[in-house]
């Protein structure tokens, strides 16, 4: 049997492509239903629901696994876009026409950030808590700072955590003053005006996007890194030296009650622990792909990755909403008529679906197509 292998142009970061990839499949794997249908299936308190848990966001003040996914998303961004637009402005693209693409870009996506609440909703509605519409903001921060000194980006990321601190500690507004409970925090107040609603019962806030600005941030400085001719242990050792200090200041920050690692809100230690994760986990499969040679297997992952925008929409839309429910009246109900338990079914059932998203995305890459936006 021939092996599978994947073609990846000359110069190509791989370890990117690996963590780009291994993010969506992880993102495509909730939109399959495989984590709710695995925590239903484990009995609580036992070390499988513990670990079933690690796939389900933290209700408030914590970390779990899951918890990193999106700021993964929104570093990988970050380390693309350096190379994209360094791409474009080698083709001979200039400085307007390159804006001109990200702010189109950034409208894209938060068009569809606000179409996937709609779709969620099943009515019109104005809301911008989708990583999607995020993203669109956190770009543009990025984007308009990266020509800029390395150590200047830096110190902005740095400044937009401190922005984000005061303004939850010291506004003051009345019913929105308490920095760190849930609905009452200056996050909740800008929902109101912006989208005149709180999220329900989530805690979740539009204004994330400002201090999560940071990790798309980092991403681009991190690209800037990768892309140089240093060599491949000095790379992965700069990596080290920013992630380690970072996650290490976020943990001591929520230890000491300082500042509460809370991801729904994304507080200054959230950003920071869940940024050094990120270049450690950068630095990880930078080490085993791209300088120990360990890539061989990396394609099931990798062609994932290489539609991220489309795959993760469709999963959020069809996928949820049509997929899941058309599989099972032939999966999961069969499996029930032979005996098998419910939560049973519906894990395989989700485990089937999550096999055709992934087809889904060998079929489009066999036949070389790539939706951009």
């Amino acid at each position: 049997m021939k092996e599978k292998t994947i073609s990846f142009k000359p110069g190509r970061l791989l370890s990117l492509d690996l963590f780009r990839g291994l993010v969506m499949f992880l993102l495509i794997a909730e939109g399959a239903g495989i984590y709710h249908t695995w925590l239903n299936a484990t009995e609580p308190g036992s070390v499988m629901h513990g670990i079933a848990l690690q796939f389900h966001h933290h209700p408030w003040n914590g970390l779990r696994f899951w918890d990193l996914v999106q700021p993964y998303f929104m570093f990988i961004v970050g380390v693309a876009m350096w190379f994209s637009v360094k791409k474009r402005e080698g083709r001979g693209e200039s400085r307007r026409k390159v804006t001109l693409h990200i702010l189109r870009r950034c409208l894209i996506l938060l068009a569809f950030g606000v179409g996937l609440h709609i779709g969620y909703r099943g009515r019109l509605v104005w809301e911008l808590w989708n990583v999607l519409s995020q993203l669109s903001v956190t770009i543009l921060i990025a984007y308009a700072i990266m020509r800029l000194p390395g150590r200047t980006q830096l110190l902005i990321s740095l400044g937009l955590l401190l922005l984000s601190e005061s303004l939850y500690r010291f506004t003051g507004i009345p019913g929105y003053d308490q920095p760190f409970v849930k609905d009452h925090n200056f996050g909740s107040f800008m929902d109101m005006v912006l989208m005149g609603k709180i999220n329900d019962g989530g805690g979740w806030v539009a204004f994330n996007c400002i201090p999560t600005a940071a990790h798309t941030i980092w991403g681009v400085l991190a690209g800037k890194l990768m892309a140089t001719q240093a060599s491949g242990w000095k790379k992965i050792r700069t990596l080290l030296a920013f992630g380690i200090p970072a996650v290490l200041l976020g943990y001591i920050l929520d230890g000491t009650g300082l500042d509460p690692i809370i991801k729904r809100i994304c507080t200054a230690s959230f950003v920071l622990t869940t940024g050094g994760w990120a270049l450690l986990t950068l630095a990880f499969f930078y080490w085993l792909v791209d300088l120990a040679g360990m890539k061989k297997w990396t394609w099931f992952f990798a062609i994932v990755g290489m539609n991220p925008i489309f795959i993760y929409v469709f999963m959020e839309t069809a996928g949820k909403q049509w997929l899941v429910d058309f599989s099972s009246s032939f999966i999961a109900d069969g499996l029930i008529r032979l005996g098998s338990s419910g939560t049973l079914a519906m894990f395989i059932n989700s485990v089937v679906v999550l096999g055709i998203a992934w087809l889904l995305c060998y079929w489009l890459y066999r036949r070389q197509i790539f939706i951009k936006i």
